[in-house]
C-alpha cells in the first residue's frame, strides 16, 4: 500500500450518487450526486474560458482575492474542520490546524507571487545573440491554462490548497477531482474561491470516479495535471498525460526513515519520532514510518519511544483533547493490521498496541514494532497508519544504507546532537526530497515540497512550485 489507500465510499462508477461514511461509527452520511463525464468536460471548458480572462487580471487584483479566500477559510474553519472529521476521521484539532495552514499559504502566495512572477533580466555578452547592438533578454512566467488536480482524502483541504494557492496566483485555472470519500470537502473548496470573489468558473470541483480521469486529462480544456496519491495512480496519470504531451507533477507514496544516532538526546528524539509517525493518525505520505536506531542506544530509544507513543490514545475525533482518531475506513485499518501480522510472522515483536479494538468504526491503536528486518512489510512497504517500525543499525553508514534502501524518496530525518554531522547526512547522504535534522518532516508554503524515485517528481510550494505550471518563456529584443 502506498500513497493514498482506497476510499471508504468507493468510486461509485456506475451509480448516480456517492455516500460518505463516518469512519468513527461506520454510519452512512450525506449522499452526493456524481457528475457525468460530459458534465465534467463542460465544467473544464467553462474553467478554460474563465482562465483566458483571469490570466490578464493584474496580480494586485489576484492578490486581493487570494487574501479574501484566506479570510473565508478562517471565518468558516469550524465547519470545514467538522467536514473533515465526518468524512475521513481527522481529529477536530488537526482539522482546525489544517484550515489555518491553508489560509496562511493563501496569504503567503498572495504576497510572494508578485516577486516570483516578475520578469527576470538575463545579461548577455556583446553580440551574443547575433547583430551588432546589445540585445535585451528576459524571462517571463506565463500561465499554462487549466490544471487538473487529482487529490487524496488524507489532507482534504491542504492537498488542494498547496496546488491552487500558487497556481491561481500564477494565472492558471483549476479543476479539482478529489477523493470520493470527501465530496463535501471538495465542494467546500469550490465554495471558498467562489465566495471570495474569484471568477465563478475559475476553480471548479468535479465529482467523478478515477476511471474517468484519463478522458478528462485528454480533454483539450485541460493543460496540465497534478496528482497526489499512490504509485499506481501516478503511473496511470503520467501515462495518460504523457500520451497527449501534458505536463505533470506527481507526489506519491513515502516510507520516510529517521536515523537516530548514538549521540542523540534520546528522550527528545523519541518525542520527535512519535510526532513524525502520528501525523494524521499515521496516514500521511511524509509521516515517519521507519526509525533506524544505532544499536548502542536502541534499548533506551525503545523505552522512550513507547512512552511517547502511548500518549496517543484513541478517542472521539470531535473532542479537542483527542490525539488519535479513527483511520479513514475499516478496509484501510484491516490492511494496516494485515501488514503488522505479516511483519510479526517474519520475526518482528510488538512493543505497544497491535490489536484491533472491539468497537464499531475504523479504529487502530498507536503501535510500535521492533526487530524489524528486510522482508517484513514494516521494513519494505509503506504502512499507512499508526504503526512505527524500529530497525537496528550497527553504524552511521549502515543506517544511511537502510534508510535509502527503499523505492520511495519523499522525506527523511536525522536525530543527533552534532548539527554539522546531521546537516552533512541530510544534505549529502539521504536520497529524498525533504531531509530534516532534529525535526519531523512537514510541508511549508515557503519551502519546495516533493520527492524522487517512486515518490514522484516535480515540486509544490515556494517559487519552485509556482514555476511547475508556468511557461518559462525566453524573450529577446534587439534593434534591426
Amino acid at each position: 500500500m502506498s500513497g493514498t489507500p482506497r476510499n471508504a465510499a468507493g468510486e461509485a462508477a456506475n451509480g448516480a450518487t456517492v455516500h460518505t461514511v463516518n469512519p468513527a461509527t461506520g454510519e452512512h452520511g450525506k449522499a452526493y450526486r456524481l457528475h457525468t463525464l460530459d458534465e465534467a468536460k463542460s465544467i473544464a471548458a467553462h474553467c478554460a474560458a474563465a482562465q483566458k480572462l483571469w490570466r490578464k487580471t493584474p496580480l494586485a487584483e489576484r492578490s486581493k482575492l487570494m487574501h479574501a479566500a484566506a479570510r473565508m477559510m478562517r471565518a468558516n474553519k469550524a465547519r470545514y474542520a467538522a467536514l473533515m472529521t465526518e468524512e475521513m476521521g481527522k481529529t477536530v484539532t488537526e482539522g482546525l490546524a489544517e484550515i489555518e495552514k491553508c489560509a496562511s499559504a493563501a496569504d503567503y502566495f498572495a504576497e510572494a507571487a508578485d516577486g516570483f512572477l516578475a520578469p527576470r533580466l538575463q545579461k548577455l555578452g556583446e553580440g551574443a545573440a547575433g547583430g551588432t547592438s546589445q540585445p535585451k533578454a528576459f524571462v517571463t512566467f506565463n500561465p499554462l491554462g487549466v490544471v487538473l488536480a487529482v487529490m487524496p482524502w488524507n489532507f482534504p483541504f491542504w492537498q488542494a490548497m498547496r496546488f491552487c494557492a500558487p497556481h491561481l496566483m500564477a494565472g492558471n485555472g483549476g479543476v479539482l477531482k478529489h477523493a470520493s470519500n470527501v465530496p463535501g470537502c471538495a465542494l467546500a473548496l469550490e465554495e471558498i474561491f467562489r465566495d471570495a470573489g474569484f471568477p465563478r468558473d475559475l476553480f471548479r470541483t468535479v465529482l467523478i470516479g478515477s476511471q474517468q480521469v484519463k478522458a478528462l486529462i485528454e480533454d483539450p480544456s485541460i493543460a496540465a495535471v497534478t496528482l497526489t496519491g499512490s504509485v499506481n495512480a501516478g503511473k496511470a496519470v503520467a501515462a495518460a498525460a504523457g500520451a497527449v504531451l501534458k505536463k505533470t507533477v506527481l507526489e506519491l507514496g513515502g516510507s520516510d526513515g529517521y536515523i537516530v544516532l548514538e549521540d542523540a538526546d534520546i528522550p527528545k528524539a523519541a518525542q520527535v519520532c512519535a510526532a513524525a509517525r502520528m501525523i494524521n493518525a499515521g496516514q500521511s505520505c511524509i509521516a515517519g514510518k521507519r526509525f533506524v536506531v544505532i544499536e548502542s542506544v536502541r534499548a533506551a530509544f525503545e523505552e522512550a519511544f513507547v512512552e511517547a507513543m502511548r500518549s496517543y490514545v484513541c478517542g472521539d475525533p470531535k473532542d479537542p483533547g483527542t490525539r488519535l482518531g479513527p483511520l479513514q475506513s475499516v478496509r484501510a485499518r484491516d490492511e494496516v493490521h494485515e501488514q503488522l501480522k505479516r511483519s510479526v510472522a517474519g520475526g518482528a515483536r510488538v512493543l505497544l498496541g497491535g490489536e484491533v479494538p472491539q468497537r464499531p468504526g475504523a479504529w487502530y491503536p498507536a503501535t510500535v514494532l521492533t526487530n524489524v528486518t528486510a522482508g517484513q512489510p514494516g521494513h519494505d512497504e509503506e504502512v499507512f497508519g499508526p504503526v512505527a517500525a524500529i530497525i537496528s543499525a550497527r553504524s552511521e553508514v549502515e543506517a544511511i544504507r537502510i534508510v535509502n534502501g527503499t523505492s520511495f524518496g519523499l522525506g527523511g530525518g536525522v536525530l543527533t546532537r552534532d548539527l554539522a554531522r546531521g546537516e552533512r547526512i541530510a544534505a549529502e547522504e539521504l536520497d529524498c526530497g525533504l531531509a530534516f535534522v532534529n525535526q519531523y518532516v512537514r510541508s511549508d508554503a515557503r519551502l519546495p515540497f516533493g520527492g524522487i524515485k517512486e515518490s514522484g517528481y516535480g515540486r509544490e510550494l515556494s517559487e519552485f512550485g509556482i514555476y511547475e505550471f508556468c511557461n518559462i518563456k525566453t524573450v529577446l529584443v534587439q534593434e534591426l
